[in-house]
């Protein structure tokens, strides 16, 4: 029978019968906490998703000895929570057995409808904070929810369900905006969903197309993993609306990044836009510790380097995993075929991410791969990270936030109009 403790915990409902049954015949002979049992339940979620076994494989009784009540409790929780720590905590390895193709994948078109708006079209970066280097980006939430299944995606505790939302008389939203046409603005569209899956539908994309045009004081982002840009092939956009990709290594993307494009047709895309003489960009996001690690991004770096000229490239952003808790709750609920919470993680301004000195080591090992020629022309900046680690990794930091966004703003400006002259 369940213990009113175990009926309680939603994660545990999620869990295989056998693993169910373990818990409540450990609960009945240990007479665990609530909250031990509760994050029992999270550990045996965790080690399904890393397909790492289950939690009794770290159970010892013959360890325990002569201790009963409370004292015996304490020592099975600790063996338990030690055996999932020492897991969690270290340098994982992705199976090649278990990669699924890098292809992107259509959404469901009856899963698409247009909605009226509820609130204000343009926000703040959802992730903004004055205790990490933000740039201050504004968003422009045109589309809510995406069609891609990376596994550590925030979105998914944003918006709930499968709907993709649409908002209804765009244009008109966007005409009302009110923009100083004497101040500059960077506003990404990648924020609440992919910038460039959905295509021109409803006619998102005539409608972004629209804005950049009469806003030249704006440099409109489009943040992307999709390859899709036939729109912009055959419509060339105005110079201040730049194309930017998350990039990751092959193995992360076949991992982690579902239904996503491969890092070949992410390339193959930005390629034919910069051919265009059509600005584009790169975040390097989420840099992922792993077993060989170093050799992928070295890789990665390296075709950045021999596909693009650091004159065509207008930024790129490193950056790497870094939940919230709503976040880590929605994919342990998810229990997804990943291991991405399979790392070792401590409080960064009020988020969970990995510890400084490992992050010093992942930016300063990819920031070193790039030539100096890229340093030069290509502005490099970090995702809300520390600001401690801006003068290790770049030699340069920055006062405050705003400081931060004023120098992004104009170099971006800067270099949009040296490709626009050479168009």
């Amino acid at each position: 029978m369940t213990s009113n403790k175990l009926s309680q915990n939603k994660l545990f409902h999620k869990l295989p019968a056998e693993q169910q049954q373990w818990l409540i015949s450990m609960e009945q002979t240990y007479a665990f906490s609530f909250q031990q049992l509760k994050m029992m339940a999270e550990y045996s979620a965790d080690l399904i998703s890393w397909q790492t076994g289950s939690l009794a494989q770290f159970h010892h009784p013959h360890a325990v000895g002569g201790a009963k009540g409370k004292q015996a409790s304490a020592k099975v929780f600790h063996q338990l929570r030690d055996g999932y720590e020492s897991l969690k905590n270290g340098q994982k390895s992705y199976s090649e057995e278990k990669r699924f193709a890098a292809s992107e994948q259509k959404f469901p078109e009856e899963q698409m409808v247009e909605v009226q708006l509820k609130g204000s079209i343009m926000g703040e970066c959802p992730v903004a904070s004055e205790k990490t280097r933000c740039c201050k980006l504004k968003t422009l939430d045109v589309v809510q929810q995406c069609g891609f299944d990376c596994s550590y995606c925030s979105i998914q505790s944003f918006y709930h369900g499968n709907q993709v939302r649409f908002i209804r008389d765009l244009v008109s939203h966007l005409n009302s905006l009110e923009l100083d046409p004497t101040k500059g603005y960077h506003i990404g569209t990648g924020q609440s969903s992919d910038s460039l899956m959905w295509g021109n539908r409803f006619g998102l994309l005539d409608s972004l197309y629209q804005f950049a045009t009469e806003h030249p004081n704006v440099v409109l982002e489009m943040k992307s993993k999709s390859a899709r840009i036939d729109y912009f092939l055959e419509n060339t956009p105005p110079s201040n609306m730049v194309f930017t990709w998350s990039l990751n290594t092959p193995t992360v993307i076949q991992h982690e990044e579902k239904a996503t494009a491969s890092l070949d047709k992410r390339l193959e895309s930005a390629r034919k836009l910069a051919d265009q003489g059509i600005p584009v960009g790169f975040h390097l996001h989420p840099i992922t510790w792993y077993q060989g690690w170093q050799e992928d991004y070295r890789a990665l770096v390296s075709r950045l380097v021999n596909t693009f000229q650091p004159e065509e490239v207008v930024m790129v952003s490193l950056g790497t995993l870094t939940f919230i808790k709503p976040v880590l709750k929605r994919i342990r609920e998810r229990m997804p075929n990943s291991s991405i919470l399979q790392m070792p993680m401590e409080d960064c301004a009020g988020k969970l991410s990995y510890p400084f000195d490992i992050k010093k080591e992942l930016f300063s090992t990819i920031s070193q791969a790039f030539p100096a020629s890229w340093h030069d022309s290509v502005f490099f900046y970090m995702c809300m990270e520390h600001i401690d680690l801006w003068q290790p990794v770049f030699g340069r930091s920055y006062d405050n936030n705003e400081q931060f966004e004023e120098d992004m703003l104009r170099t971006y400006q800067e270099k949009i109009s040296q490709i626009s002259q050479s168009r």
